[in-house]
């Protein structure tokens, strides 16, 4: 059975429709209206292998925050209803990711607890038509939307385009591998019983 989940957001700032797959092939269509960001989820479908539908209408003309941040909460809470009860997956990713000279570590762990811990060095206010502060709040995001554990580490990088990608490409490596049956764990990974 396929881990999917639909997952639609109306406010006042934006509008959203995502569906996801987890056990996709990484085939993507993403319109966002933020070309760099649709980049970055076009690699994260990609490199993780879910099939992701992303659409969003989002309040441009003020900024892109509200479109990036409730992009993240959606894409956290779709996460958390395709993984489901949790039963017998790996529960833990991690991913240590180059492009060029970034070098991007990812861990995760999907255990109930969000918690983000985001260490990544981006000194220029934009790269392309998305301001660069507005990737920690997406990650942010996420991890509360997926009520997961996540932390990012830049080990290296000078270029932001690279250290972002990198910081993407890493994170779907990590939860591809953290939602992963394995056949040796018959309940959840957890000594409470419960994730």
């Amino acid at each position: 059975m396929a881990r999917r989940a639909e997952i639609t957001r109306d406010t006042n700032e934006t509008k959203i429709r995502m569906t996801l797959n987890l056990d996709g092939t990484g085939q993507a269509e993403i319109h966002t209206g933020i070309g760099f960001f649709d980049h970055m989820l076009h690699g994260f479908a990609r490199h993780g292998l879910f099939d992701l539908q992303v659409s969003v209408e989002g309040d441009l003309e003020v900024d892109t925050h509200h479109t990036i941040e409730d992009t993240g909460i959606v894409l956290g809470k779709a996460i958390r209803e395709a993984v489901g009860d949790k039963k017998g997956i790996v529960r833990y990713g991690s991913k240590i990711l180059p492009m060029d000279e970034a070098l991007i570590l990812c861990a995760l762990d999907l255990c109930g607890r969000p918690y983000l811990v985001y260490d990544l060095t981006l000194d220029r206010e934009k790269v392309g038509d998305l301001e660069t502060e507005m990737i920690r709040e997406f990650f942010y995001a996420v991890s509360y939307g997926a009520e997961m554990n996540l932390h990012l580490k830049q080990l290296s990088g000078i270029n932001n385009h690279h250290i972002i990608e990198a910081a993407f490409k890493a994170f779907a490596k990590s939860l591809d591998e953290a939602t992963r049956y394995d056949e040796r764990i018959t309940d959840v990974l957890s000594t409470k019983g419960s994730l």
